[in-house]
């Protein structure tokens, strides 16, 4: 199963096309061709890709039912 997880833009490479994306405080890079973004962005990423913008809302409601995933699986 492939899942794409939600994450915050810490900063933005425009010649690398990349940025630095925060997951739960663990920080990787990310590829950013496909959308624009700047720092405070939240957004979807999947396989190392930014895969696009989230709002506020729609980023916690996915955290939450990975959470709850994630706990039913113990």
């Amino acid at each position: 199963m492939c899942v794409a997880l939600p994450g915050t833009v810490l900063s933005v490479d425009e010649q690398k096309k990349t940025a630095k994306v925060s997951f739960s405080g663990n920080a990787v890079e990310a590829r950013t061709g496909l959308v624009d973004v700047k720092p405070g962005d939240r957004v979807l990423v999947h396989a190392g890709c930014v895969l696009q913008k989230l709002s506020g809302t729609e980023a916690e409601e996915i955290a939450s039912l990975l959470s709850e995933m994630s706990g039913s699986l113990l």
